[in-house]
């Protein structure tokens, strides 16, 4: 092997590794970025008020005191009276308008993305073209809707398609019945799909059928 040939399968390997230790990084500082992100919005809504108790700063504490809160919110909205509790809660945001629409939006949203969700949820993962005719995209079906006053009446399957990495912000789209195909995948795996920018895949879809996403009423 000459010098030459050499050179070319050095660079070759450093390329390779470089690229090798990108892929182990960038996951890392994404995490990481994330995780710091969360651990100082949430620290730094509740570290002031024991700033002034305790007359000095304790990192973390807030941040306990914030998940120790939402633990308990859960489980107080179980029984009956947390129940009456987030009704009253709700009723109250209900008469505002722009906070009941931003509300109700969310929480919608994130009862989608609860495993433990029942009833308004993603149903399917399925394949559209969007947004174009030739273009395929991945979505998860939401609802059927019937498109009524139409000529003829159309069955529409609405499909939400989220944006990496904000799974909670998309494109909301209605394409008719017979032009979804279903994808045999859990909303799971669809997500991470889609979230990967399509990286996490075993680089097979399987079409289980076509037209039948969103025939359960929710």
């Amino acid at each position: 092997m000459n010098t030459s040939e050499t050179k070319k399968t050095f660079w070759s390997l450093l390329r390779a590794s470089f690229g090798r230790g990108l892929v182990l990084v960038i996951p890392l500082v994404i995490t990481w970025w994330i995780l710091n992100f969360l651990f100082t919005t949430i620290d730094g809504t509740m570290s002031p008020i024991f700033d002034q108790v305790l007359g000095r700063h304790i990192p973390g504490l807030g941040f306990v005191t914030m998940i120790v809160l939402i633990l308990l919110l859960g489980v107080v909205s179980r029984n009956l009276i947390g129940k009456y509790l987030m009704a009253g809660i709700e009723a109250l945001i209900g008469r505002l308008p722009l906070a009941r629409t931003i509300y109700g939006s969310m929480k919608d949203m994130m009862t989608s993305f609860s495993p433990s969700s029942k009833g308004r949820s993603f149903k399917d993962v399925v394949l559209v073209e969007f947004p174009r005719k030739g273009l395929a995209t991945i979505g998860f079906a939401t609802n059927k809707i019937v498109i009524e006053n139409a000529e003829p009446a159309r069955e529409m399957v609405s499909v939400y398609i989220p944006n990496p990495p904000n799974p909670t912000s998309g494109l909301l789209i209605l394409v008719p019945r017979e032009s979804v195909q279903v994808l045999d995948m859990s909303v799971e795996q669809g997500l991470k799909l889609v979230l990967s920018g399509g990286i996490v895949t075993t680089g097979t879809l399987n079409v289980k059928e076509r037209g039948e996403s969103g025939s359960n009423e929710s």
